[in-house]
């Protein structure tokens, strides 16, 4: 590993995080409305996006540090099990692509802006609204600090992030600016900053990819000589190129369960309600899987550290140390500048939809039910703050070294919200106190099982694979959390309906699930933008 300060790298890092910052806080100004002081305008860009601002802002919402730096460190570490990430990312699409148009439209119609909004609208519950609205905003902080970690992880190897420094302020210091500078765009401008970085982003990204997938295997001998070294590697270490059969299990329901749970987070729906139209989302489920070729060009970058001959104690640095050992300097800072940016647009996205959660489902909802829309925006620019900070508590308090894990804590809370978001856009039949009492225990199963399990660097939380029950084999505890959860809800309902408990009152029609833009109450966008702005 190189020691001192890449400064031209550096530089040029600079350089892009200084043009972003600039677009962050001129993103205000981008398709302004009049009113700006309401959660359609700040929150979800005026619900104005059309399909390939849709389509920039989803592929930077949801392909992220976990994408450019934990994927590549697991596969480093551990061979053919960290590639459970592209086939997940495959799943998903078709899967969406049944529920998503629903939920827009619905949402459209009524107005909603969170999906805790939604499900109090269907079921008529306070009380599984709250439910969602925690769990949404518990299982973004996690993924939020796995973007700082991601960002912490080229600071680091830029040779400005403190290195081995004891002073953790010291060490610290490069990746708090960052979170302030953060933190200070997306309080001034709301989504419209990621949605406009997102373009840089991605550019610099694709560039990045195409170079390294080129460069970098003909500068190592070819991927005969990237695979002969891995498998080397592996051969030692207890990795592999291919899963054994008793990975399997593990294998599988980690590529499910993450696939079920991709598109609950609140981030992931937020991009989606920022889009005009149903049909924007209909298109945007077919061509973002070439956001799936390029994941899994980027994981093969494990395996060329690998063949690289680098050795990292924390595997997150190895795609930032492979580039700064094979690039020019020059445009080591372009790839650097990629993977921070790629970690910076969606942690303002995942504030933004957690922001909203608080704002709408329990600052309104319980605390000021009388809030004006002015106020609403006003809470939920603090909240954004807050939500940053409690990513900070994970970042120092969990193991680093593994960051996948951060992601996949918060898919096993995140996917128990499933039967009553997806299950609601489809059919009335679950109970609501059914869901509410499936969402208990499968958070409740999924945080204790999560808790115990430890490893030599962290007594707690340290991963998120344990025993399946009654099958014996080593799976993904979110994906059993669901299944308790699935049960529980399915076995109350046919109890609470054979006693005939009541239902909510349903504020939605089978027509609302259907209707699109220039339809009845369906605006394709708020209000154009007025004056000089």
């Amino acid at each position: 590993m190189n020691e001192g300060v890449n400064v031209v790298a550096l530089i040029v890092f600079l350089f892009f995080f200084g043009v972003v910052t600039v677009m962050g806080f001129l993103a205000a100004r981008w398709r302004k409305a009049a009113d700006a002081l309401n959660l359609d305008e700040w929150g979800l860009g005026g619900r104005s996006f059309g399909t390939w601002i849709t389509w920039f802002l989803l592929g930077g919402d949801l392909y992220t540090a976990y994408t450019f730096v934990a994927v590549p460190a697991a596969i480093y570490a551990a061979g053919a099990a960290g590639f459970f990430a592209v086939p997940y990312t495959i799943l998903v699409y078709p899967l969406i692509f049944t529920f998503l148009p629903r939920l827009w439209s619905v949402s459209h119609r009524h107005g909603y802006v969170t999906t805790s909004d939604f499900v109090k609208g269907r079921f008529g519950s306070r009380g599984l609204s709250l439910a969602v609205a925690l769990t949404g905003i518990l299982a973004t902080m996690p993924y939020i600090a796995l973007q700082l970690v991601g960002i912490q992880a080229v600071l680091d190897v830029l040779g400005i992030g403190g290195g081995d420094s004891t002073h953790w302020f010291v060490k610290d210091l490069p990746l708090l600016i960052a979170f302030g500078v953060l933190a200070a765009y997306t309080y001034s401008s709301g989504l419209r900053a990621p949605a406009l970085i997102a373009f840089v982003k991605d550019t610099l990204i694709y560039i990045v990819i195409a170079v390294a997938i080129v460069y970098i295997p003909i500068e190592l001998g070819g991927f005969d000589d990237i695979f002969s070294s891995a498998e080397e590697k592996f051969a030692d270490t207890g990795g592999s190129l291919i899963t054994g059969a008793d990975a399997h299990w593990g294998y599988a329901t980690l590529a499910l369960g993450s696939a079920l749970a991709l598109f609950m987070y609140p981030h992931a729906i937020t991009a989606t309600l920022s889009s005009r139209s149903r049909e924007v989302i209909r298109r945007n489920t077919t061509i973002l899987p070439l956001y799936s070729l390029m994941l899994g060009l980027l994981a093969l970058l494990g395996f060329m550290g690998i063949a690289a001959g680098i050795e990292v104690d924390n595997g997150q640095l190895i795609v930032p140390q492979l580039f700064e050992n094979m690039f020019p300097d020059w445009f080591t800072g372009v790839a650097f500048a990629a993977i921070g940016i790629g970690a910076l647009v969606p942690a303002a996205i995942m504030s933004i939809a957690a922001a909203n959660l608080f704002t709408r489902n329990i600052y309104r909802d319980f605390l000021k039910p009388d809030a004006t829309p002015e106020q609403e925006t006003k809470v939920s620019k603090i909240a954004s703050l807050l939500v940053k900070v409690g990513a900070l508590a994970f970042v120092l308090t969990l193991d680093k070294t593994a960051a996948i894990n951060f992601q996949l804590l918060g898919g096993i809370w995140i996917v128990q919200t499933m039967p009553a978001l997806v299950g609601g856009l489809f059919t009335r039949w679950f109970h609501r106190w059914a869901l509410l009492a499936g969402w208990a225990v499968g958070m409740l199963y999924g945080t204790v099982a999560a808790y115990h399990v430890s490893s030599p660097t962290q007594e707690h939380f340290a991963g998120s694979s344990d025993t399946i029950p009654l099958i014996g084999e080593i799976g993904y505890i979110g994906l059993t959390a669901f299944v308790l959860n699935a049960v529980v809800t399915v076995a109350l309902t046919l109890v609470l309906r054979a006693m005939k408990a009541p239902d909510g009152p349903d504020e939605t029609r089978p027509s609302d699930y259907t209707a699109d833009a220039g339809d009845p109450d369906v605006q394709e966008e708020l209000p154009a933008p007025t004056g000089a702005h």
